[in-house]
């Protein structure tokens, strides 16, 4: 299962508080591409989930793995920003990003992997509108700043629906291994686990 881990590094959850705990993120970084995970993702939103810009750099530096930005992204300029960053891919959200179509087609065009993230059946088919190629499934309403009770089953019911080819990531929600599992065995081709790593509950 390791090798289809994309793992979260979030310093805050509005839920949940500090994540991180006095550990030193790029030792956790450098320990995990060792462990073999597929990818990393990092939180660079300040206000809601303490992350920076800073933070994001400072990881893409210390690892040769794939990572992802995630922030609410609304314009070119954070496209730059992340690609001036050095990372491989960038979140846009349906349920916050404006212009998500033309911030897809940029985001490719600089060379970008951009990571359509649905939580809904109408943002699921906004994502194949667009001609997204990966899209997460966040079993969590981001709307809410992930305060609410999501499952798995999330997952379950939409990955139903997902277009033919696209890489499927199951984010957020997922408790523990027997979580992960079910994402998997339903089709995901990866899970993004964030509090649930941190907390000791996978790897």
């Amino acid at each position: 299962m390791t090798s289809k881990l994309i793992i979260d590094f979030k310093p805050v959850s509005p839920k949940h508080g500090d994540l991180f705990k006095g550990r030193d993120p790029i030792e956790v970084a450098v320990q995990l591409e060792k462990a073999g995970v597929l990818g990393l993702s990092v939180v660079t939103e300040n206000e809601h989930f303490g992350g920076s810009l800073e933070l994001l750099c400072k990881i893409v530096k210390a690892v040769k793995l794939p990572v992802l930005r995630k922030d609410f992204i609304q314009s070119e300029n954070d496209l730059y920003e992340t690609k001036d960053c050095g990372a491989t891919g960038v979140l846009l959200i349906c349920s916050t990003t404006k212009n998500i179509g033309a911030l897809h087609e940029k985001a490719l065009s600089i060379g970008l992997k951009p990571v359509v993230e649905i939580h809904t059946h109408e943002e699921m088919e906004l994502a194949k509108a667009i001609g997204a190629k990966i899209i997460g499934i966040n079993n969590k309403d981001i709307t809410v700043l992930e305060k609410d009770e999501g499952t798995v089953n999330r997952t379950l019911e939409l990955i139903k629906s997902t277009p033919e080819g696209a890489f499927i990531i199951s984010e957020s929600g997922i408790a523990n291994r027997e979580d992960a599992q079910k994402a998997l065995d339903a089709g995901a081709n990866a899970v993004l686990i964030g509090t649930a790593f941190w907390n000791g509950k996978i790897l």
